[in-house]
């Protein structure tokens, strides 16, 4: 039997025409909980249908599980069973600590956006109905049946129509909705339908378009997706480009850093991102795809040689590239073909082995993980996390970094500030009445000796996770470096000052790491050369270091007669005379920086005074700012003809160099450079693993395997999938 479905508050007054050109029969539904009961007039016998049932077999996400006995359901991915149906699915998918739903560790990025999309979509539409509820009287259908009038959002199908698409579906309004409701509804749906990631709302072009659109008035007309393709493309790359050659202006008297940056993944794959630094700022040049000659010296000592040819060999100073290269053999071809070039480590990423290497002592990962433990308990228990938000006045518990290590010590620390409420909420009446939260950690949390180890954790990691703020902000803190590592080892040995194995122990660590990998003659020169350094009584280094300094001296003014009178230019400095020594200049030393201190009083010593500004004016990290590798990954596909890969080129340099820009603009905005403003709900703080597997290490890197990210950093989710066409290409 074939029969159209209306809902009772539908039917009042109905006069549509079905497709065969009949009125509709009259009908009378009644809703009874999940059951609808359908009687037609004409002597038609009664039909009874399951519709929840019937949508709930519709649901999409129904492709990504097993639907077991009764109402429970199996993750494809991870095949864990969860009770609650499809609901609790999307939930455990979406990777969300929601409605205590473990998340999947084995879902794919593309899933997860669909899912969160789909969440996020229903709740809006949620909102909507039940504001409108309020409001609405009560009408009778012609049967004398109560029912509400339509409570469908505007276009909107409702489920009856979704599943029996002959219906025709009638429009609602948002009558009820200010202007200003409407327009956040509208902007909400553009991010759910185009999976924008959230995000997105903080940048400043978010708000400068809303304001310019606003100066439009009524009527206005977005640009098209070619518009957008061609014309505006070509211009915007034009205006970045223009400011790139601004730059380039000053590379004369500072010089500039080559940055390269390296992505690598367990296919053999490498991806090649140089950038280039000046005082200025920091500007992204070109991604190159290095994947078949990666491992060989001489074809990546010819892709250099062209990117300092591109540049002007006399306007580099040094190029920084992280362990990933093959260091040696790179690094031996430029020092002995350009004379005056320095090769550098990232000073970022040797910190992060420090501290990943101090989170390895034993004591330390015991802390580690029993702080875990407790964070593991709060994030995946919804009451729980609601109760912690509430005694912490909602501020998150832990911290996410830009690598795994700076994570876990930026979290321990974050706890320890949190001690005294956590306290109150262990000891609240909220907890205790709650019989499932029994024998839960809070024995870790009233453990003494845990608390020691996390102060303790703190104390040794503090001096150096403040090093890798000043060394990844972008800015040139090359001439500081020196300084800031030898007061983060005394840090250590003031406080084990009473005991000296465990000083040795972890200063051990830091001399092996500076001696093999972060220590550099040019670091040494720009300690020497540093005014706050140089004339401060309590520095015990400087003599160390002279013989470092005379080195790069020696590089850098290769002729006798480039070195003319530079041994009366270094005593001049030294003994602070000349324009070194005014008023100006010595309120100057602490409060200005280095390279610009040297540029306003330097006059005394000119030779001394050019190369210490291009010395000064460096920096000496890779970490400039989040990235998305799959982006990167997507313009080297070879399924792209050239046309497109021209155009994703062309927006990824507009792209990076956007975000360049908005950080230096940002510089007076304190914001923490190592640490992310969302919490990453897929780390060892938050996800709950059960049943761990021998290849269940795999799982932390998601899609990685499949082109994200699989160096030891932990950038924040991409806004694109590893399968995503991205910008519709």
């Amino acid at each position: 039997m074939c029969f159209n479905l209306f809902l009772a508050e539908e039917i009042e007054n109905d006069t549509r025409i079905l497709a065969d050109g009949r009125p509709p029969p009259k009908m009378m539904l009644v809703k009874k909980r999940d059951w609808l009961l359908v009687s037609i007039e004409e002597d038609r016998e009664i039909g009874e249908i399951d519709l929840c049932e019937v949508v709930r077999e519709k649901d999409v996400c129904w492709e990504y599980a097993e639907k077991l006995d009764g109402n429970k359901v199996r993750c494809k991915f991870c095949l864990r069973v969860l009770n609650g149906g499809i609901s609790r699915l999307k939930h455990h998918l979406s990777r969300l600590p929601s409605k205590g739903v473990n998340p999947c560790s084995k879902v794919r990025d593309d899933v997860t956006d669909r899912v969160r999309s789909i969440i996020a979509s229903k709740e809006d539409v949620k909102e909507t109905l039940t504001a409108k509820k309020q409001r609405i009287p009560e009408v009778k259908s012609p049967g004398g049946i109560s029912a509400s009038k339509p409570l469908m959002p505007l276009d909107a199908p409702s489920p009856i129509s979704k599943v029996f698409p002959t219906m025709t579906p009638i429009p609602m309004g948002h009558a009820s909705l200010s202007n200003q409701e409407n327009a956040e509804r509208s902007i909400a749906l553009f991010f759910f339908e185009n999976k924008l990631d959230f995000s997105v709302a903080r940048s400043s072009s978010y708000q400068l378009m809303i304001d310019a659109i606003g100066k439009c008035g009524p009527g206005f007309i977005g640009p098209s997706a070619d518009t957008l393709k061609t014309m505006w493309l070509d211009r915007i790359k034009s205006e970045v480009s223009l400011q790139s050659k601004d730059i380039e202006k000053e590379w004369g008297t500072t010089g500039c850093t080559i940055i390269a940056d390296t992505w690598t993944d367990n296919k053999s794959r490498a991806l090649i991102n140089f950038l280039v630094s000046s005082p200025s700022r920091t500007f992204f040049l070109k991604s190159v795809d290095a994947s078949s000659n990666f491992k060989n010296s001489k074809c990546l000592a010819d892709l250099f040689d062209s990117v300092i040819q591109e540049l002007g060999p006399e306007n580099v100073v040094q190029i920084i590239m992280d362990n990933s290269f093959n260091y040696t053999g790179v690094a031996n071809h430029i020092l002995q073909n350009y004379g005056t070039i320095f090769v550098s480590p990232c000073a970022s990423q040797c910190l992060d082995i420090i501290l990943e290497e101090f989170s390895k002592v034993d004591w330390v990962n015991s802390c580690i993980v029993q702080a875990q433990t407790i964070s593991k308990f709060i994030y995946n228990n919804a009451s729980m996390l609601d109760l912690m938000k509430k005694f912490t006045g909602g501020q998150e518990l832990i911290r996410t970094g830009i690598t795994k290590s700076v994570s876990n010590f930026l979290s321990l620390k974050s706890m320890l500030k949190q001690r005294s409420r956590l306290k109150h909420l262990f000891n609240s009446p909220e907890y205790s009445m709650n019989a499932s939260y029994a024998n839960k950690p809070q024995t870790i949390f009233e453990n003494n000796d845990f608390w020691r180890a996390v102060e303790e954790s703190v104390a040794i990691s503090e001096p150096f996770l403040k090093v890798l703020r000043e060394v990844s902000g972008g800015k040139p803190a090359v001439g500081s470096i020196y300084d800031l590592m030898t007061r983060a080892k005394e840090s250590i040995r003031t406080y084990y000052i009473m005991d000296e194995n465990k000083c040795k122990t972890f200063l051990d660590i830091v001399d092996r790491k500076w001696r093999d990998q972060l220590h550099s003659p040019l670091h040494a020169a720009a300690a020497y050369l540093n005014p706050d350094i140089q004339y401060n009584t309590e520095v015990k280094f400087l003599g160390s270091i002279k013989e470092d300094f005379y080195k790069v001296l020696e590089k850098l003014l290769p002729t006798p007669d480039t070195r003319r009178d530079i041994t009366n230019q270094i005593l001049t400095f030294s003994r602070a005379s000349g324009m070194f020594g005014c008023k100006l200049a010595m309120e100057a030393r602490d409060t200005v920086s280095p390279g610009l201190w040297w540029e306003q009083y330097g006059d005394s010593a000119p030779v001394l005074q050019r190369v210490a500004i291009r010395i000064l004016s460096q920096v000496c990290s890779t970490f400039t700012f989040e990235k998305h590798w799959s982006t990167f990954q997507q313009i080297h596909s070879e399924k792209r003809n050239k046309i497109d890969k021209e155009t994703l080129n062309d927006l990824i340099y507009i792209n990076y160099n956007l975000k360049l820009a908005r950080r230096m603009e940002s510089k007076s905005v304190e914001a923490d450079p190592i640490q992310f403003d969302d919490i990453d709900m897929t780390s060892e703080w938050v996800e709950e693993i059960e049943s761990p597997s021998p290849s269940q290490w795999l799982d932390r890197f998601g899609s990685a395997l499949d082109g994200s990210d699989l160096n030891t950093r932990q950038f924040n989710p991409a806004i694109f999938g590893a399968n995503d066409h991205i910008f519709g290409l």
